[in-house]
């Protein structure tokens, strides 16, 4: 079990809504992603952290060839909708 956020490959942030259909995505080829909301998590603590309209997606490294090639087609689709998601590997 990966206990630190360094054990993860950041791969991509974006809105809540663009998040979960990545997420979807991701999971339909067996890749479970980790996401991080520190906007959320900071609300949940009593401070605030973070931007409210982005979220992170992390995935396992030895995920990362599965996870590619569907975040890069995931930004293709949505490249032209304006918001200011972006991809990391």
């Amino acid at each position: 079990m990966m206990n630190e956020k360094t054990d993860l490959i950041h791969v991509y942030t974006g809105t809540e809504i663009n998040v979960a259909l990545l997420k979807t995505e991701l999971e339909k080829v067996g890749v479970i992603p980790m996401l991080r909301d520190e906007f959320a998590s900071g609300v949940a603590s009593g401070f605030f952290a973070g931007n409210p309209s982005t979220i992170d997606v992390y995935v396992q490294p030895e995920d990362l060839p599965v996870a590619k090639p569907v975040v890069e087609g995931f930004l293709e689709l949505t490249k032209d909708n304006g918001d200011e998601s972006s991809f990391t590997i």
